[in-house]
């Protein structure tokens, strides 16, 4: 099977909708799929593209045994709708473009975030006549007006027509979420055409470990501290300003450290908080290439997890959980009540508090780091939940999925 993918995200930049195609692909090819991947020069969260890599017309390269086409696109950072939606768009008719020399696809997929990219995805079905596959990972555009970057208006009402109109003309629908399956079928999509495919963890890559990386808890000076760590793409959408205010709470523990690690549109307005509360518990690491995660991990004994308060971010899984699992670090979940919530408490993983309530998390943090037996207890149950969520097992879903609807 051909199967060709198309996506905004693609190694070597780190985020969850990167990691996930890239983990899924290779897995395919290591089964005797060949995996055609249009994506655009990697730049994000900064909107800088990365070193060894240009913005050009079209560029093609192996990487892992996936054929990578490069497409040239308007880059700008993480941040600002408008910017943003001319960066969304210039990758549709760019990848657009490139797909259509793309040699006998027997699947089109396309994924979100943003679903400018799923309109590549169906346009291509179209002139190719394949089935096209949406891949969900969040709704957009609500999560927009959910951040506060955009207010309701005709602009996002024509942008949900948009999003409707795909999903209805999609073939299969590849939901992240359980969660966001039900709200379409509440909204009149079939539910006979979505599958849910959760996020994952790649087993070979995020193992337990023993002790923190020697070399980066000396340069970071975290040796015999406990620390709760953020690590991952500092968005709109999980109030980082909160956590601040933790280590603000916590600043006089000296034998606990909050770290801060990653890049994105919130980014420098943590590090501002920061510098202005002088806070001297506080560890600020840049962002890092995506194989640097695990020894960043290992750095943490608590990983820190937090939302907004909005009802949109009940659906969401933050895919880090899965990577927590994996290594073995019990997550303390700030995140509005949901999937995402219950399966760390099914799963015995970590702990769940109120979204937004700083005391709540200096609380589970604290409680974490005084009582061993559940520090312990967390600990063996996030190692022994990570096999339900191997990627091994996601990757084979969807070649089922690919599967149904090329026949």
């Amino acid at each position: 099977m051909h199967i060709l993918f198309l996506t905004d995200n693609f190694p070597p930049e780190g985020n969850a909708p990167a990691t996930r195609t890239y983990e899924h692909a290779i897995r395919w090819v290591q089964t005797g799929h060949k995996v055609t991947v249009i994506t655009c020069a990697p730049n994000f969260p900064e909107g800088k593209v990365f070193d060894g890599y240009k913005n050009c017309l079209y560029r093609k390269q192996k990487m892992d045994g996936i054929d990578v086409i490069r497409v040239k696109t308007y880059i700008t950072a993480n941040e600002g709708f408008v910017k943003r939606i001319l960066d969304y768009m210039s990758f549709m008719v760019t990848g657009f473009i490139a797909g259509l020399f793309q040699k006998k696809p027997d699947v089109i997929v396309a994924t979100s975030p943003q679903f400018f990219c799923a309109c590549a995805g169906w346009m291509l079905s179209v002139f190719k006549r394949k089935p096209f596959v949406f891949e969900l990972r969040d709704i957009w555009p609500a999560s927009i007006t959910a951040v506060g970057a955009m207010k309701e208006s005709s602009a996002i009402r024509m942008l949900e027509k948009l999003e409707l109109f795909l999903y209805k003309k999609a073939d299969s629908i590849i939901s992240v979420t359980h969660s966001f399956k039900k709200e379409l079928i509440e909204r009149g999509v079939d539910g006979e055409k979505i599958d849910v495919v959760l996020n994952g963890v790649d087993l070979t890559k995020y193992e337990p470990v023993e002790q923190k990386d020697v070399e980066l808890a000396d340069k970071y000076n975290l040796q015999d501290k406990f620390v709760a760590g953020y690590i991952g793409t500092h968005g709109m959408a999980h109030g980082l300003e909160n956590i601040v205010s933790v280590a603000e709470k916590l600043q006089k523990k000296d034998n606990i450290r909050i770290v801060f690690a990653g890049g994105g549109a919130a980014r420098q307005k943590v590090v501002d908080l920061v510098k202005a509360k002088n806070l001297k518990n506080v560890v600020l690491i840049d962002r890092q290439p995506k194989e640097m995660m695990p020894r960043l991990w290992s750095l943490c004994d608590i990983s820190l997890v937090p939302l907004k308060n909005s009802d949109l971010f009940k659906t969401v899984i933050p895919s880090k959980i899965f990577e927590c699992m994996g290594m073995g670090i019990p997550t303390l979940m700030s995140v509005p009540e949901g999937e995402a919530t219950n399966i760390i408490n099914n799963t015995n993983s970590g702990l769940t508090v109120e979204s937004e309530n700083v005391d709540q998390i200096v609380d589970g943090i604290l409680k974490l780091r005084s009582d061993q037996l559940l520090f312990n207890e967390l600990r063996e149950s996030s190692i022994d939940a990570a096999n339900q969520f191997s990627r091994d097992l996601m990757a084979h879903e969807m070649i089922t999925i690919f599967k149904k609807v090329s026949d």
